[in-house]
């Protein structure tokens, strides 16, 4: 598996899961019946030693997750086999435009610019699937300039890591370095430029980006 080291640069795609936790700020997921799920282009990857640029009128909030690296080829999957098919883990960010989203819900719209923009995707190294045995059982936390901010396991995500590659793999071909953002704990927050944020799992791979105005 030591080719899916080089995952930002060889992943073809990145899925992520919207509204994906039992206890969101809202009660959206809680009538959820199936994933719902959006699109970021693998050139909004950066990791550490890059910033997360705010783009020319946007404002930003950070949502901390567990991705999913996929380790082989994966289509029409069950959940049973569906982990079989992992190659690893990241810590990563989706970093999502809060006022493109808003006007794209109130028109009705695709979320697309809201999701995808360079500097969008900032993730850690790549995690060993031996390191995480249990992704169902996952303790995640965000802070912004030191103070907590998200605190979360993944035992709250709505649709499990297996569950989401089953369903994607129903409709489209997975395949090795590609990623899934399995969605973000409560209380995600707003940025500015300055904010140093540092997440990760607790007691494990941590990651931290600045944030910087364009």
């Amino acid at each position: 598996m030591s080719f899916l080291k080089d995952f930002v640069k060889n992943g073809r795609k990145i899925y992520g899961a919207a509204l994906n936790y039992k206890n969101p700020s809202g009660d959206v997921a809680n009538q959820i019946k199936e994933p719902v799920l959006f699109l970021k282009a693998p050139s909004d990857y950066i990791t550490e030693g890059r910033s997360i640029v705010i783009p020319r009128g946007y404002s930003l909030v950070e949502e901390l997750e567990l991705g999913v690296i996929i380790g082989k080829t994966c289509k029409d999957v069950t959940v049973e086999e569906a982990l079989d098919y992992v190659g690893g883990y990241c810590i990563a960010l989706d970093m999502t435009a809060s006022s493109e989203l808003k006007k794209a819900l109130s028109q009705k719209m695709p979320w697309t610019t809201s999701k995808t923009f360079d500097t969008s995707c900032p993730v850690s190294a790549f995690i060993p699937k031996e390191a995480i045995p249990d992704p169902t059982d996952v303790e995640l936390f965000c802070t912004i300039n030191g103070v907590p901010q998200q605190n979360g396991n993944t035992s709250g995500l709505v649709f499990s890591a297996a569950e989401l590659i089953s369903f994607i793999s129903r409709y489209h071909t997975l395949e090795p370095n590609d990623m899934i953002l399995t969605g973000t704990p409560p209380t995600p927050a707003g940025v500015k430029p300055g904010d140093v944020i540092r997440g990760g799992i607790k007691g494990g791979v941590t990651v931290e980006f600045r944030v910087e105005d364009k």
